[in-house]
């Protein structure tokens, strides 16, 4: 793929293109602790007269590392990302519909440019998309808060060593902190499914840009436990349900383009079960002084998504046995022809 440097919003951002300016358009939007490269094993299963568009969020990959306004939710990468297509030099003529595909936290992006834009994508694929009411600090299908001050949510959840590692670009697997290992456990359910692209996918891990402004961003004290609140900036705190809560919004969208949600049975990041979910981890007795199922459930962050789609229309759910958080590395030739079915 050819990469591009495009002046949006004042901040360079990189993007990668393929195929025939005028080709069918494509725009995939890449998640968190990644970059656009971490969609290489869909791409070869694409056909050459797609136009392919994926871009690095800021922050990530070899865009420029922009502070994220967390109180605007996700927006700042939805922003950027709408000043990209309706450049005439990545997706050619103006006004086409554009077919969009997302994973993870980028689905939410996706999400907010269904809301932001309407009449301007075709369909739409998620892959373990983030909830429509955020990640973390909520209880049930409505997306009630947990505590007022929505603890246990935002930069304060990001494991420190983790981070560090990061920093320090750590290549090694001798923990279960590690890049690698992350990538390894938490990223996939089969290890193996990473294959040669292991290096790579590892190298899109290691392109996140670190501290308050980005990932993982601040945080707040509370009283609340486990005692820490969502901070305004950074990356984490896009996705915290006090900045993050796009249901209705989604719910309302007059022209709604079609989604297929495609999942893996065993995500262990976006999951009703999430190991990144400090509420989870409580129940298990990781993190201590859980107060207990009453008062601080585990969110169903699967179910609120599939309430959210069956109020939205038009969606179909796509479930893969034995796998984890991205199918399109696990299952690649398979979430390919899901998105082919979305295109004329």
């Amino acid at each position: 793929m050819e990469e591009v440097t495009v002046a949006v919003r004042g901040i360079s951002l990189n993007v990668l293109v393929d195929g025939p300016v005028d080709g069918t358009p494509v725009l995939l939007v890449h998640g968190n602790c990644s970059s656009a490269a971490f969609w290489q094993p869909l791409l070869r299963q694409l056909p050459a007269n797609l136009r392919i568009v994926a871009p690095d969020l800021r922050g990530y990959g070899r865009s420029e590392a922009a502070p994220v306004d967390a109180t605007r939710g996700l927006s700042d990468f939805a922003d950027d990302i709408s000043a990209i297509i309706d450049n005439p030099e990545i997706f050619g003529q103006s006004g086409r519909k554009i077919t969009l595909a997302a994973h993870s936290m980028g689905c939410g992006v996706a999400m907010q440019l269904l809301i932001d834009n309407p009449g301007r994508f075709r369909a739409v694929l998620l892959e373990a998309p983030v909830s429509p009411y955020g990640f973390g600090a909520t209880r049930d299908l409505d997306g009630t808060p947990t505590t007022p001050d929505f603890a246990g949510a935002g930069g304060g959840g990001a494991n420190p060593d983790f981070v560090r590692r990061i920093v320090e670009g750590d290549r090694a697997d001798d923990g279960p902190t590690s890049p690698l290992a992350v990538l390894r456990t938490a990223y996939v359910a089969d290890p193996s499914s990473l294959g040669d692209d292991e290096q790579l996918l590892l190298d899109t891990v290691l392109s996140t840009a670190i501290g308050d402004d980005n990932y993982p961003g601040d945080s707040k004290p509370s009283d609340n436990w486990p005692g820490v609140s969502p901070g305004d900036r950074g990356v984490l705190n896009t996705m915290a349900p006090n900045h993050f809560n796009v249901a209705e919004a989604l719910v309302a969208v007059k022209e709604k383009p079609p989604i297929i949600w495609v999942r893996g049975d065993r995500d262990a990041i976006v999951s009703d079960t999430s190991f990144f979910d400090l509420a989870y981890l409580g129940q298990l007795g990781v993190v201590p002084g859980w107060p207990g199922e009453e008062a601080c459930p585990p969110q169903p962050m699967v179910g609120q998504t599939r309430a959210v789609f069956e109020r939205y229309g038009p969606y179909t759910e796509v479930v893969y046995e034995n796998c984890g958080h991205s199918p399109h590395v696990e299952r690649p030739a398979e979430v390919a022809a899901e998105l082919l079915k979305l295109l004329p």
